[in-house]
């Protein structure tokens, strides 16, 4: 049996959520191919310069929108943000702090909380759990 190593390739939507960007906001030729892992490793570790200036200045993708204002991608759209946003816009926001920003960072920093408190509750069940089996 012979072996075959076929090169792993994704579609250009896959490889920008992958780096992080907003796809329409790469160049054509990254569009309109495909990529292929060893590509995609490259670009990772030595970004050309159009990817470290989207990485910079945007426009960025919403999870990274999200990310930055401290907030949910579900808050973003609660927010009424829809579209990619740009490093100067995001910064805007974060300047004007509109009343749904801060209600989505506010609910953002519960959700954590929740987690924590969980995750620790969880922890401790299991350690319980753990001495239990060893008394026996």
């Amino acid at each position: 049996m012979t072996s075959h190593q076929n090169s792993q390739t994704m579609k250009p939507a896959t490889a920008a959520k992958k780096l992080g960007v907003y796809l329409e906001a790469t160049p054509a030729e990254f569009r309109d191919g495909v990529v292929s892992r060893a590509e995609l490793n490259t670009l990772q570790s030595e970004p050309p310069e159009w990817l470290q200036e989207l990485r910079r200045n945007g426009p960025h993708p919403r999870p990274v929108v999200a990310a930055k204002l401290g907030v949910s991608i579900a808050g973003l759209a609660r927010g009424g943000v829809t579209e990619a946003l740009t490093t100067d816009q995001i910064e805007e926001l974060k300047q004007e702090q509109p009343e749904w920003l801060l209600k989505e960072r506010a609910t953002q920093a519960e959700v954590r909380k929740e987690s924590v408190r969980i995750k620790a509750k969880h922890a401790e069940q299991a350690e319980r759990r753990a001495q239990d089996g060893t008394r026996d």
